[in-house]
């Protein structure tokens, strides 16, 4: 499809001034629209001027360390197709955050990461999210698995003979999941015995791609994002005050996140969803409510709100339109990543 010059320059500049507009509108929604924001923040500012304000600031540095494991752990996904720059790489992760606050279960990741290769890379871009998501997923659900039924053994009061049954499922689940992540070929396999045109498989086909090397190093990679993110929820709550001992402030944040991961919801909407888990959990450890969802909205903030905001500058850099292909100098076979092949004279990351 061939765009107009001016077209395109008025559908790339609509769609920046959307984005930028519900992104400040769902932030102030969601943040700025709390009921107890005026408490929260006197609680915030209380916090500062006690002993526990040092529990803050290693949180936020923890804050690029998060965000910089996760564009490593892209760019070495990415690198069978295509070599990209660490800083573009960055860039990508952080477009990505902007586009996942709109979406369920961080699907505009992918949306995100595509702008931010050429168009003939936009499928390996995808493939490499997927990979990369399902690496943290695992390391999420073996952590969040694990940290719920000690926290259900210890606070909960179960049965041990039913937490036991408990375990066996746990480790059996578990188990399969990895066996099929470290053979993503086997996906190809099933699908191809369904009736598809050959031609729907071809991003599925380039999953071979990865050997196992590489999936170890990605899944060893989204286990040092894990226990960052874990420690930054840790750090956040001695500063607001929870005085949980660490095993059993290890295992609520295990299961906190647990809990996010099951709720089909973008991020930004789940605010509310997250403060009544995080109430439930730390309960037993605290009773001021504020202390608790200060902590849950603070994390939010460092690790969504203020990297989303980031992201939304490096996309409205970005020449929309050019990097979905339509451009009238790229050619149509190398349009979203079509011909599922890498050319010669593209192995430089972009430096636009």
């Amino acid at each position: 499809m061939r765009l107009t010059r001016g077209l395109r320059y008025w559908l790339d500049a609509t769609f920046k001034v959307l984005l930028v507009a519900a992104l400040l509108y769902l932030l102030y929604r969601e943040i700025g629209g709390q009921e107890r924001l005026a408490d929260l923040w006197e609680q915030l500012r209380y916090r500062l001027g006690e002993r526990s304000k040092w529990w803050l600031l290693p949180a936020v540095l923890l804050m690029p360390v998060n965000w910089w494991l996760e564009s490593w752990k892209w760019q070495r996904l990415l690198k069978p197709f295509w070599s990209i720059a660490p800083w573009q790489a960055f860039k990508a992760v952080a477009s990505g955050i902007t586009l996942s606050l709109f979406t369920p279960n961080r699907v505009g990741d992918y949306g995100g990461r595509v702008l931010a290769v050429p168009a003939q890379h936009n499928w390996h871009a995808v493939i490499a999210t997927m990979a990369g998501n399902v690496a943290q997923t695992l390391a999420l659900f073996t952590g969040g698995l694990i940290g719920a039924l000690y926290y259900l053994e210890v606070q909960g009061g179960l049965p041990r003979l039913l937490l036991s049954s408990f375990w066996w499922v746990l480790f059996v689940g578990i188990g399969v999941a990895y066996l099929f992540y470290f053979n993503f070929h086997w996906l190809a396999l099933i699908l191809r015995t369904f009736p598809m045109p050959r031609k729907w498989l071809k991003p599925v086909l380039m999953l071979r791609r990865f050997n196992r090397a590489q999936l170890g190093e990605a899944l060893l990679l989204a286990f040092s994002r894990y226990s960052v993110y874990c420690m930054q929820y840790y750090l956040m709550i001695r500063f607001f005050g929870i005085d949980a001992p660490l095993d059993g402030a290890l295992s609520g944040i295990a299961t906190i996140f647990l809990f996010q991961a099951t709720v089909p919801l973008p991020p930004v909407a789940a605010l509310l969803a997250r403060g009544e888990a995080a109430l439930l959990i730390w309960a037993p450890f605290s009773s001021n409510e504020l202390s608790i969802l200060g902590a849950t909205f603070g994390l939010f903030i460092l690790n969504l709100a203020l990297p989303a905001l980031l992201g939304v500058i490096f996309i409205v850099k970005i020449n929309v339109l050019k990097s979905l292909g339509y451009d009238k100098n790229t050619p149509e076979n190398q349009r979203a990543g079509a011909t599922g092949t890498i050319p010669d004279n593209h192995t430089k990351p972009s430096t636009d």
